[in-house]
């Protein structure tokens, strides 16, 4: 049955689409249930939807409906999926510090990879620590540590794990210190942190001068000049 369904989907998506919206739904993670055939699909006949309702109902639906469908169509995916990549990636990021550094205690125990990643998702509930959960389901069922952690990038929308993940494998393959690498990446994930923190602080008086621009300099305004224009209502 799911043969059938992806042979007729490429025919009507191109492989490229459908391995585009296969590599953003796998940013969700092992918990997603999303389909990317689904997804193309529900875009696809709620566009024509939207097409022929807006054609039909609306005076000038010859204008709006061709405008309002491109831009559902080239939205849907955006809103639908990539918002919640962005959620995800900030979760996983503030995750990440916590879970490397018991990580990297474990490493620093004397324990293999292996070992101090089960240690570690044992003792953390996170995003993070689950989709390390699968990377040690997949060990069991046969992976090698390298390809469990080389399929676990694809899972992640952060560079900044990834590039940790990647760490580790080379630390693996090539006998590298470990414990010295992990340590190093936790120290970036701290001033990238402050970093952030730094821009959002810079950022404030950016805001609060937008506001008092919209808000309190019209309000102040009208309180100065309020009397005048009463003033000149009443005499006329």
């Amino acid at each position: 049955m799911n043969s059938k369904k992806f042979d007729i989907s490429t025919k009507i998506y191109s492989t490229k689409t459908i391995k585009k919206i296969k590599d953003k739904v796998s940013l969700l993670g092992v918990d997603n249930t999303l389909d990317p055939i689904n997804l193309l699909n529900i875009r696809l006949f709620s566009s024509f939807f939207i097409f022929f309702v807006l054609l039909y109902f609306l005076d000038f639906g010859y204008l709006i409906a061709p405008l309002s469908t491109f831009i559902f169509y080239n939205l849907f995916f955006p809103v639908v999926i990539d918002r919640k990549i962005e959620k995800r990636r900030k979760i996983l990021e503030k995750d990440s510090l916590y879970f490397f550094e018991i990580l990297a205690l474990s490493l620093e125990a004397g324990r293999n990879i292996t070992s101090a990643i089960e240690v570690t998702t044992d003792n953390i509930d996170s995003l993070l620590s689950t989709e390390f959960k699968k990377v040690l389901k997949d060990i069991k069922y046969g992976k090698n540590l390298d390809e469990a952690l080389n399929d676990l990038k694809y899972r992640i929308p952060s560079d900044t794990i990834n590039n940790i993940i990647l760490n580790i494998r080379e630390s693996n393959i090539f006998g590298n210190n470990v414990v010295d690498t992990v340590y190093s990446q936790i120290d970036y994930i701290r001033e990238k942190r402050v970093k952030e923190k730094k821009a959002e602080i810079n950022k404030i008086p950016i805001r609060i001068s937008v506001v008092s621009v919209i808000f309190f300099i019209p309000l102040l305004l009208l309180l100065l000049l309020g009397p005048m224009i009463v003033e000149l209502i009443i005499g006329r």
